[in-house]
């Protein structure tokens, strides 16, 4: 094909190409054969339906496109560059997955703007789009009025086979389904091929009637190399179906236009090497040196910035007939976008004493969750088939349901993974909704992918754990969790915390609602505790604090205590000092607060000068030398737990006044 004989619609596409060519072929790395087989569908969604504005990522009421196959990236990146986005000039192209590069090797939302979460992880990024689209139906249902719409856009997917492999993907479209999210349209990039081949060797479902069976609309265009008219109409249809999501399966050639390795696994993962890529290039017509792009194919790409601006420029003014005709919404409205939260939200925190009844952690969170809903009504969120248990109701709040999409209590079912996955979508949607998800602490392990990625988006999502130890009880080693929270902490940028009493169980909130850029999870008790003379709500932001100390500033021996263990520190240092001994008891629910604070704080809690420490905390004994020295100890648990009730269990394990005493006494010589 020669150069002139193009359509500048196919200009168009073959920039989008051989922009990923040349990148992954520079680098020498990368996945070059997606961008190639799913140029076309992208370039029909970006230039003829997606409305957004590449000088302004941010404007709230853009479409929504998550590359959910994101080891594709190249496709992302090089729209990005040619639609006009600041973020991703030509050099940035040209540094793909090189150090500190904006370009890096699968998208990233905290690193290049216009890309909305973070993928990689297949089935992850299907997930987040649907907490996406889960969030503009919330707010819809909410602000929009008969006279007057503000929120209305659509979430956009490309996903791939190795998506639709991945057991989250399924989960989540299930519930969007379910939910009926019908602005949430998909495309499955059918292109048959894998890393280890073809997908004939493992993957052999219809994927068609699987979707349907989850409730949603379904196409299939069966030419999505060429047809660019089929790939429209199946959009157009998409759209016209408002009470499902929809998946446009688009049959596709990996690595299209490749004499030697179009649709082969060769052109999945690696670059093409330079003698494919002139031959590419000799095959599709592409007489431009790597990264030129022709004049007529910018030209036309940037008219998305005029657009883009002429959208942005729409939606303003209806966003100001909205404030003229709804000024308290639109209030609210404007609050939620800025990510402020309410004057004084955190005086409807609950507060205790110790004269106020003992009662599970579990419990005092489900208190503090619906008084602060009250005053946050950006708090959305739920449990996985538990919210009896986690405590984790919205009291009058309704549940989010197909058609009730106003609603606050989102019933996620047996799906943890695709609770957590959702709930950074909420978050990553960027319009100051609050999301929660909640289960049993030990099952963190099947949403653990989630809860990393959470860290790693900056997706400030609260996660309410529950069920915290082997103080569960009689369901045994399989429900109760040893060594989750010596694993938690091991991600970066997670805050873990573990109060110890209705105080610091607000105090927890405090922090996890303040924290606008990161997540916080929060592990909470099933059996009653006491609540704590000296507990505090403000100090569990400092991570660790003196709760009790008879000493001049010079104890004998530290007890740290965390969460459910707390008290018998407590407990154990009324027994040590009426023997004489000079004890400080440390509250310590959180080990990454601790760390931030300055070094004279930190000295001030943990004297260098006293060695003799006892930590206790029925969990895994890992990490604990970071503050116990080879003079301290742990109680601690290395094994895994019994099936018996909570006091027994936790006795048997040594989870008693008497041991902290008599391990107390032991390191005291």
């Amino acid at each position: 094909m020669a150069v002139a004989t193009q359509s500048l619609e196919q200009l168009c596409i073959n920039s989008i190409r051989f922009l990923a060519i040349d990148a992954v072929e520079k680098a020498n790395s990368g996945h070059p054969g997606l961008p190639m087989g799913a140029a076309p569908m992208a370039f029909v969604l970006w230039d003829r339906f997606m409305r957004y504005n590449p000088k302004n990522p941010k404007w709230f009421n853009r479409d929504r496109f998550v590359l959910s196959a994101g080891h594709g990236c190249m496709l992302h990146y090089a729209l990005l560059h040619l639609t006009g986005y600041d973020s991703v000039g030509i050099d940035d192209i040209k540094q793909f997955r090189q150090w500190g590069s904006k370009t890096p090797g699968h998208p990233e939302n905290h690193v290049t703007e216009g890309v909305e979460v973070t993928t990689g992880p297949l089935g992850q990024g299907i997930a987040n789009a649907v907490g996406l689209a889960l969030a503009e139906a919330h707010l819809a249902a909410r602000f929009n009025k008969p006279d007057c719409t503000v929120v209305d856009h659509y979430t956009y997917v490309i996903l791939g086979d190795g998506c639709n492999m991945e057991g989250i993907s399924g989960e989540a479209c299930s519930l969007a389904g379910h939910w009926g999210l019908g602005k949430l349209i998909a495309f499955y990039d059918d292109n048959h091929i894998s890393i280890d081949g073809s997908t004939d060797i493992s993957f052999t479902e219809d994927v068609a009637k699987r979707f349907e069976a989850y409730g949603w609309h379904v196409q299939h265009v069966a030419d999505g190399n060429t047809d660019l008219e089929a790939i429209a109409t199946a959009i157009e249809k998409a759209k016209a179906v408002t009470d499902k999501p929809s998946l446009i399966k688009v049959t596709t050639t990996i690595g299209f236009g490749s004499p030697n390795k179009a649709n082969s696994h060769d052109v999945h993962g690696a670059a093409l090497g330079k003698a494919e890529v002139q031959a590419t290039r000799d095959h599709l017509g592409w007489s431009y040196p790597e990264f030129v792009i022709p004049d007529d194919a910018i030209k036309h790409f940037r008219k998305a910035v005029e657009r883009g601006a002429n959208y942005e420029d729409e939606w303003k003014a209806a966003l100001e007939t909205y404030k003229s005709k709804y000024p308290e919404e639109a209030a609210t409205l404007e609050r939620l976008l800025s990510g402020k939260l309410p004057e004084g939200w955190e005086k409807s925190l609950p507060t205790y004493t110790p004269e106020t009844k003992a009662d599970a952690t579990r419990n005092q969170s489900g208190v503090t969750l619906n008084a602060i809903a009250g005053v946050l009504p950006e708090l959305v969120g739920g449990s996985a088939d538990l919210a009896p248990s986690n405590k984790t109701l919205l009291k009058g709040l309704g549940d989010f349901q197909k058609g009730q999409y106003q609603n606050r209590n989102l019933r996620f079912g047996v799906r943890e993974h695709a609770m957590g996955a959702i709930c950074n979508g909420i978050a990553l949607h960027r319009s100051g909704l609050i999301p929660y998800g909640a289960t049993f602490l030990v099952f963190t392990d099947y949403m653990r992918n989630s809860i990393r990625l959470s860290a790693l988006s900056e997706a400030p999502v609260l996660w309410v754990m529950t069920h915290d130890s082997i103080a569960l009880g009689e369901d045994g080693p399989t429900h109760q969790p040893v060594e989750h929270i010596a694993s938690l902490r091991l991600i970066p940028d997670l805050t873990v915390i573990r109060p110890a009493d209705g105080n610091e169980t607000s105090g927890a909130y405090k922090v996890a609602i303040e924290n606008r850029h990161y997540p916080t999870l929060m592990a909470f008790s099933r059996q009653n505790l006491p609540n704590l003379e000296g507990s505090s709500i403000d100090n569990v932001a400092k991570g660790a604090y003196v709760l009790s100390d008879n000493s001049d500033g010079t104890p004998d021996i530290i007890l740290i205590g965390t969460g459910g263990e707390t008290y018998l520190c407590v407990d154990a240092a009324v027994k040590l000092r009426e023997e004489g001994k000079k004890v400080r008891v440390v509250s310590m629910p959180s080990w990454e607060l601790f760390e931030k604070q300055d070094a004279a704080y930190k000295e001030s809690v943990f004297p260098a000068s006293v060695k003799k420490r006892l930590a206790v905390e029925a969990g895994v004994s890992f990490g604990w030398c970071r503050y116990v020295t080879d003079e301290g100890a742990t109680i601690s648990i290395d094994t895994f737990g019994a099936s018996a009730p909570g006091g027994v269990v936790l006795e048997k394990f040594g989870f008693t006044v008497d041991n902290v005493v008599a391990k107390a006494k032991e390191l005291l010589g």
